[in-house]
């Protein structure tokens, strides 16, 4: 028989083995987590889409233990960079850094593993003409038609019986455009309205855009006063605001924001029908501080002869187009080669735009770069420290997006947002997204 004290050991050697097992289970199973997480990070660390010029040796330094194998088609790369790839196409070191050189455009992809092993990502490379642009960093007025006319909301209308009504209420969402009534296009508001109050007493069939789809609906018009109909919904058919003009390529075509223009009301990207771009002039400056951002106002003027351009695409990349001769009688500056993200440097940089004179050049410093980030505009993290331009702005202030962004001597991107709580900071584009619908690959 064993002692009581015998007996409280056995019952402690028990428990603590035990206790053991549990507390092996829960460090195997943080192990896992620390994994899985890390296994992810590492992931998203990995660009999803690289470009790289043709004819031109390149690196890139992604400070991650990955390798990769190359391939297009039957066009393959080993691990060690060692390439069967005919010649004058493209060749590649995968280790770090990545060294890339390409005779001819063509698009491949590299597959990422982890310590050659546990399979990460696919990257698609883009292998594009090395060419150059013009950063032009002037104020410039923008007008935008919408393709069909915007719905803002439903809103209550009161009859003419005394009732209230709301008529269109979850039959019509947010974001939504009307594009027809009873098969007629609709060209603007105006034309809506008519049409509502001449097709008042019969069934009205809206033509509505979802996302892309277009389907009908049927609404019952409500009579406001004799003759007069509303189905109860609020809208809108065009936009109009101040921003920098970022670049002019060889043939013509512009490129302005850094970022698309949204409905004020809905946030969403407004669809283009058409757009004209205008001449203006900064009349004031509302300087920027903490939880404040500033602005730049300024007149737009809508006379004919002194449009500069026409708008032909409204993305969230920023808002596009073909410049006219008086445009092209604004640039000052010359032509400079763009940089890709990864040529982009942590350290000094500078940004151009016009307080209201002429266009000139600050100091500003960059100080994060996110070559994997899936939101294009937010790539860079810039800091204004040019002292004259802290004075008059405060740092960033809205109408300066597109403002370009220049290091090295070359056009990496263009700025497009800043931190409400910090107007000395913001974020930037790269200038291969918010080109890249104009390079051809």
């Amino acid at each position: 028989m064993h002692s009581v004290v015998e007996r409280c050991v056995i019952i402690m050697s028990k428990e603590m083995v035990k206790y053991r097992k549990i507390l092996y289970f829960m460090l195997f199973l943080s192990s896992l987590l620390f994994l899985f997480v890390g296994y992810y990070e590492l992931k998203n660390a990995i660009p999803s889409q690289l470009k790289v010029f043709a004819n031109k040796e390149q690196k890139i330094n992604l400070n991650l233990p990955v390798s990769g194998e190359l391939y297009e088609e039957t066009v393959f790369a080993s691990d060690m960079g060692e390439s069967d790839i005919p010649k004058d196409s493209i060749h590649i070191n995968l280790q770090n850094p990545i060294t890339f050189r390409a005779g001819e455009s063509g698009n491949y992809k590299i597959k990422c593993k982890l310590l050659g092993l546990i399979p990460l990502k696919e990257v698609d490379v883009n292998v594009i003409e090395d060419i150059k642009i013009t950063p032009i960093g002037v104020p410039i007025g923008i007008y935008m038609k919408t393709d069909g006319i915007l719905i803002i909301g439903t809103g209550t209308v009161h009859g003419y019986d005394g009732l209230n009504y709301e008529p269109a209420y979850n039959l019509v969402k947010s974001g939504d455009y009307i594009t027809a009534i009873n098969g007629e296009k609709i060209k603007d508001k105006s034309d809506l309205v008519s049409k509502i109050n001449l097709y008042g007493m019969d069934d009205i069939i809206l033509t509505i855009r979802r996302n892309g789809e277009e389907f009908p609906l049927k609404i019952k018009a409500v009579e406001t006063t004799p003759g007069e109909y509303k189905i109860g919904i609020w809208i809108r058919d065009n936009t109009q605001g101040v921003g920098t003009l970022t670049y002019i390529s060889g043939n013509k075509e512009f490129g302005a924001l850094g970022h698309g223009i949204n409905d004020v009301d809905t946030s969403t990207l407004m669809e283009l029908d058409s757009g004209t771009l205008y001449e203006t002039k900064i009349i004031s400056i509302t300087k920027g501080m903490q939880g404040s951002p500033g602005e730049l106002t300024g007149v737009i003027d809508y006379g004919s002869d002194h449009i500069l351009g026409n708008i032909t695409s409204n993305t969230t990349e920023g808002v596009f187009g073909i410049a006219n001769d008086d445009l092209l009688k604004l640039v000052r500056s010359e032509p400079m080669e763009i940089g890709l993200k990864q040529d982009i440097e942590i350290g000094p940089a500078k940004i151009m735009c016009s307080l209201g004179g002429e266009v000139k050049t600050y100091d500003i410093e960059i100080t994060e770069i996110n070559i994997a980030t899936e939101t294009a505009n937010k790539g860079i993290v810039i800091k204004v420290v040019d002292p004259e331009l802290l004075e008059i702005t405060g740092g960033i202030v809205q109408g300066m997006s597109g403002s370009p962004i220049i290091q090295n001597n070359k056009i990496i991107g263009a700025v497009t947002h800043v931190f409400v709580q910090d107007s000395t900071k913001g974020f930037g584009i790269f200038i291969e997204s918010m080109f890249g619908r104009n390079i051809r690959q």
